[in-house]
């Protein structure tokens, strides 16, 4: 019986070990599971089922964000987006007109960014998320410990707050972000809300829930009620050449215009309104200066390119317009 058991005991620790799916996926288990191997074989299931997509790395590596803004804003500045963006604005007035109450956000921004994600909700994506974030967490290293914290986060998620979601098959972008908003699954964590009171949180179907929760995520950055996001610069001749100076206002006016750059004639913006300077290419060869403040730092907060944050300020200031029958500024 001993020499049984012992021969038994020996083809076992002799059996090859089951080679996993995708590198570093047992090692990314275990910091989610611990010793629960009933959660650990529910995750394993569900990462042996996520495939890794080629096309989502390729798309990764030609964002529209390293066009110049001459060709970047085009694709966000349409008629239509602007249009649909004007109908979606007064179909939502009521509950946009609640949440700058509450959250001090202008509507317009809350629209222009779901306008800028998804046009609307008409493009939320169509990768699997799952996929997505394997992809981008286990076999992407430009990027691979953020996105391995998403695919973490993700995977936590239907055990957080109020999220339901069946993590096999839903989709949205090929980075992973989900819903009317595109929310990262530690922005769903942490800023999304219930404000339909229905107990779940849903960013694809409910309005009041995705709005709502893109008015939070920009108030919890730092949204500054009534501030300015953005105005232009004139440079004036012999403006002084400033290096990159970053995105977060630590200067104040007065000191861009004693460099040079003066604001549109009537601003009323305050020469200690701290600010910065972006220099973008409106035209081939061709620079255009902006005062940016801190509005404009809140929204690359959704999205690091100070190009997104432009659009999304266009967008929005056409956006008001178009709903109020004025003309865009």
């Amino acid at each position: 019986m001993r020499r049984l058991t012992a021969l038994a005991l020996a083809l076992v620790l002799a059996a090859p070990v089951a080679a996993e799916k995708h590198p570093g996926m047992e090692a990314l288990i275990a910091e989610i599971a611990g010793s629960d191997q009933a959660r650990a074989a529910e995750l394993r299931a569900l990462l042996n089922g996520a495939e890794k997509r080629q096309g989502i790395i390729d798309a990764m590596t030609r964002p529209a964000e390293a066009k110049p803004w001459h060709a970047y804003r085009p694709i966000f500045l349409t008629e239509d987006r602007i249009n649909q963006g004007a109908d979606f604005y007064n179909k939502h007035r009521v509950l946009l007109e609640r949440f700058e109450t509450r959250y001090g956000v202008p509507g317009e921004y809350v629209v222009s960014i779901v306008g800028v994600e998804t046009f609307y909700g008409r493009i939320m994506g169509s990768w699997k998320v799952i996929d997505a974030l394997t992809t981008l967490g286990l076999y992407y290293p430009p990027r691979q410990p953020y996105f391995r914290g998403e695919l973490k986060q993700f995977l936590e998620l239907p055990r957080q707050r109020q999220v339901t979601l069946d993590l096999a098959s839903v989709k949205g972008s090929y980075a992973g972000a989900m819903g009317l908003g595109q929310f990262m699954p530690t922005s769903y964590l942490k800023w999304a809300v219930d404000e339909d009171a229905n107990g779940r949180i849903d960013l694809w179907e409910s309005p009041e829930d995705a709005l709502a929760s893109v008015a939070n995520y920009l108030k919890e950055h730092g949204w500054v009620a009534g501030g300015p996001v953005t105005a232009p610069l004139t440079a004036t001749p012999g403006a002084r050449r400033l290096r990159d100076t970053g995105l977060d206002p630590v200067f104040p006016l007065s000191q861009l215009v004693e460099w040079g750059y003066q604001p549109p004639a009537g601003a009323t913006l305050s020469p200690e309104q701290a600010a910065n300077l972006l220099a973008l290419e409106d035209a081939p060869e061709h620079l255009a200066y902006h005062a940016i403040f801190a509005n404009f730092r809140v929204i690359t907060r959704y999205n690091r390119s100070p190009l997104y944050a432009m659009a999304v300020h266009e967008l929005a200031q056409a956006i008001k317009a178009r709903a109020e029958g004025r003309s865009a500024p």
